[in-house]
């Protein structure tokens, strides 16, 4: 795990939360990509090879672009942002930084497209997304050797921000078969943010990592994989579509612990989380993530609490999915 450079604490308790967005004039519409055009397949590839090529914007040790700097925001953070309460939130949050850096920074026009892998779970390599002309390329246990992100290579991981290592995929389809419909509605049938977001995080959330494999296996590293985005907004619009089904409480329900279990923490390899970082949760004591909590962006993007995501319509997402 790469542990939080020196400063960064500081620099955690110095931000304050702030939205992005004061106005939502008009939404990006977040669509699936197997209903785009191969023209705004197109368009939304290049913005992602544009992304790999901009500049480092944060000053992150060893970070040689602003690809670099948005997966180093996950790898260090995976210790508090995964089996807790906020990993919906912050992971939401993390979809719109990366849909408007394409935006603001690549000039994309478009809004961050979803992977509706239920629809994939019959055929998982046949998939448009894999295509190697129009989509995301396939396999390569050491490199991916077809499609726009051949050879892409990342230069931070769990253990070092000096690393030069490569896109890898390792197709699991049986793995995959857990993005199934059952395992949907189960999630959506719940009816307390505490026990949902559980369940969407264990079914149908692992089903892309682990039916993907290579880089998406790594659940620090993962981002690293331009997939990451696709699986990651579907997760989102399924917590949107459960939100949607009672608004009026679900756009204020939060809850879940805020800690990760020690279980999980060594099942995964992960550090305990420091206290400089525990005590700017926000949460006011206790191990109750509440929309009070503070989602980091290691300076990528302006701090935002966990109350300014929860409605994707809202000024900071200004989003819709279609």
């Amino acid at each position: 795990m790469v542990r939080l450079l020196p400063g960064l604490i500081l620099l955690l308790a110095a931000e304050a939360s702030a939205a992005w967005n004061g106005t939502c004039n008009k939404k990006s519409q977040r669509k699936a990509w197997h209903m785009m055009s191969v023209d705004e397949r197109k368009e939304y590839i290049d913005a992602e090879l544009c992304l790999m090529e901009r500049p480092p914007i944060a000053g992150i040790e060893g970070a040689q672009n602003l690809w670099d700097e948005l997966q180093f925001a996950h790898i260090t953070q995976s210790n508090i942002i995964h089996n807790v309460g906020a990993f919906l939130p912050w992971h939401r949050y993390y979809m719109r930084v990366h849909e408007y850096l394409l935006q603001t920074e690549c000039g994309y026009k478009g809004g961050q497209p979803y992977w509706e892998q239920v629809r994939d779970v019959d055929d998982f390599a046949g998939s448009v997304i894999f295509d190697p002309i129009t989509g995301f390329g396939g396999e390569g246990s050491d490199c991916v050797v077809d499609g726009p992100f051949t050879n892409l290579r990342m230069h931070i991981n769990g253990t070092s921000n000096s690393a030069d290592y490569c896109l890898s995929r390792a197709f699991n389809a049986t793995a995959f078969t857990t993005a199934k419909q059952e395992n949907i509605d189960e999630c959506f049938s719940l009816e307390k943010y505490e026990d949902s977001y559980s369940c969407y995080q264990a079914l149908p959330h692992t089903a892309g990592h682990f039916g993907v494999g290579g880089t998406m296996y790594d659940p620090a590293a993962s981002p690293g994989e331009p997939l990451f985005y696709l699986h990651h907004t579907n997760l989102d619009r399924l917590w949107w579509e459960w939100q949607q089904a009672n608004l009026t409480f679900r756009l204020t329900d939060m809850g879940g612990q805020n800690m990760p279990s020690e279980e999980f923490l060594r099942e995964n390899g992960f550090p305990d989380p420091t206290p400089g970082v525990v005590d700017y949760f926000g949460d006011g004591g206790g191990n109750v993530t509440t929309l009070n909590h503070n989602l980091w962006m290691v300076g990528v993007a302006p701090n935002v609490t966990v109350r300014e995501v929860m409605d994707i319509g809202g000024p900071l997402n200004c989003a819709e999915y279609v």
